[in-house]
C-alpha cells in the first residue's frame, strides 16, 4: 500500500515480497538463534571436547558450501533485477542456477555426512556432533524447502513472487553464513 506521494504507507509495506514470508523468516531466524545459543551454552561446559570434535570436520567442504550458497544468493538477486527489467527468461535462468547450486550444496553436505557416518561419528558421539547434525540438518531441510520455493517462483514468476522467494532464499544463505564460522571455525 502506498500513500498519495507513492511512498510506502508504513515501513512494513517497504519490505520486498509478502509480509507473511517475513513473519516466517523472523520465526526461523529465532529458531536457528535458539539453537546457536544452546550450542554456545553446551560448548561453554566442555570447550576442549568441542574443540577436539570440531577438528573432525572438513572445513574445506564447509567453505565450498559457503561459496555455493553465496553465489546462489547472488543469482537470486540477479533474478529479481532481471524480472524487474522485463527480462523474464534471464530471471528464470538465474532462478534455475540458484536452485541448481542449492542441489550442489545438498550434495556436498551429503558427502560430508557420509564421511562422518563411515567414520562412526553420529549424534551420540559427542554433544558437538549432536548440534552439528541438528543445526546443519535443519538448515539442509530449509535448502530443500527453498529449492521447492524457487521452482514455484520460476513457474509463477511475478515480480512479487520472485521477491518473496528471494527473501526466503537469502534467509537460507544468511543462516549458513552464520552457521559455517560457528560450527567449523570458532
Amino acid at each position: 500500500m502506498k500513500d498519495r506521494a507513492g511512498a510506502p504507507a508504513s515501513e512494513l509495506d517497504a519490505l520486498p515480497g509478502d509480509l507473511m514470508i517475513w513473519v516466517l523468516i523472523v520465526s526461523e531466524l529465532l529458531v536457528f538463534g535458539a539453537g546457536l545459543v544452546a550450542f554456545a551454552a553446551v560448548r561453554a561446559t566442555d570447550p576442549e571436547g568441542f574443540a577436539l570434535a570440531q577438528q573432525g570436520l572438513d572445513g574445506r567442504l564447509g567453505a565450498i558450501n559457503t561459496a555455493v550458497l553465496v553465489t546462489s544468493g547472488w543469482l537470486m538477486a540477479l533474478a529479481v533485477r532481471f524480472r524487474a527489467s522485463g527480462r523474464r527468461r534471464d530471471a528464470r535462468l538465474a532462478i534455475g542456477g540458484a536452485a541448481l547450486l542449492g542441489m550442489v550444496f545438498l550434495g556436498v553436505k551429503a558427502i560430508e555426512y557420509a564421511h562422518k557416518i563411515a567414520a562412526g561419528i553420529g549424534t551420540e558421539t559427542h554433544a558437538f556432533y549432536t548440534f552439528y547434525y541438528l543445526l546443519t540438518g535443519f538448515h539442509a531441510a530449509h535448502v530443500v524447502a527453498g529449492i521447492a520455493i524457487l521452482g514455484l517462483v520460476a513457474w509463477r514468476d511475478s515480480h512479487d513472487n520472485l521477491e518473496t522467494g528471494a527473501a526466503f532464499w537469502h534467509m537460507v544463505d544468511l543462516v549458513w553464513v552464520v552457521l559455517f564460522p560457528v560450527i567449523y571455525l570458532l
